[in-house]
C-alpha cells in the first residue's frame, strides 16, 4: 500500500494543474505533538503568492476530508517551495544536474557535514558534486538534506 505522502500526491495532482500550478512535493510529518500535511507547489510562470496557496488550500481541502487517508488531526499547509526548495526525490535531483546544492549530512566527510556545490551525477547509492573543481563523492545514507542553494551574497548566483 502505498505511503500516505504518495496517497495525498495522486490525489491533489490533477486539481492543482487544473487550477494552472504544478505540485512539487508532499511531506506528511509529526513535530512535537502536532501533525503536518504540507503541499509544496510551484507556478510556471514564476512567483507563488498568498492568494495562490489559498486557492489551491481551498481545491483540496474537501478531497482530504473525503478521501480520509489521515486519521489523526493535521494541519494542512500549501505553500511555494521557496528559493532553497528541499530536494527529496529522483525528478527534482534529475532537474538539478548542473545546478549548486547544499547537502548536509550526519557524519562528516572531509571534516564537514555540510557542502555547496554543483551536482554533477547521482544514482542509488552516491550523490557527486563539484566544490570549487574538486569532484566529491557523498553517499546517499550519510545525507540527512538536500536543497537548492541561493547564494543571498550573490557570490554564486
Amino acid at each position: 500500500m502505498a505511503n500516505i505522502e504518495e496517497r495525498v500526491e495522486a490525489l491533489v495532482t490533477k486539481p492543482i494543474e487544473n487550477l494552472g500550478y504544478q505540485l512539487y512535493d508532499v511531506q506528511y510529518a509529526k513535530e512535537g505533538k502536532d501533525y503536518f500535511l504540507r503541499i509544496f507547489i510551484e507556478n510556471p510562470s514564476g512567483t507563488i503568492s498568498l492568494e495562490d496557496c489559498e486557492k489551491v488550500n481551498n481545491e483540496i481541502e474537501e478531497l482530504l476530508d473525503t478521501a480520509d487517508y489521515i486519521k489523526e488531526q493535521y494541519f494542512l499547509e500549501v505553500s511555494s517551495t521557496g528559493v532553497e526548495k528541499i530536494i527529496r526525490k529522483e525528478k527534482h535531483l534529475k532537474e538539478n544536474i548542473g545546478e549548486y546544492i547544499n547537502i548536509k549530512l550526519f557524519k562528516p566527510v572531509n571534516n564537514s557535514k555540510d557542502f555547496v556545490g554543483i551536482l554533477k551525477e547521482f544514482d542509488d547509492e552516491t550523490i557527486c558534486i563539484d566544490v570549487n573543481g574538486e569532484s566529491i563523492e557523498l553517499e546517499r545514507k550519510n545525507i540527512s538534506l538536500i536543497k537548492k542553494y541561493f547564494d543571498w551574497d550573490n557570490e554564486i548566483n
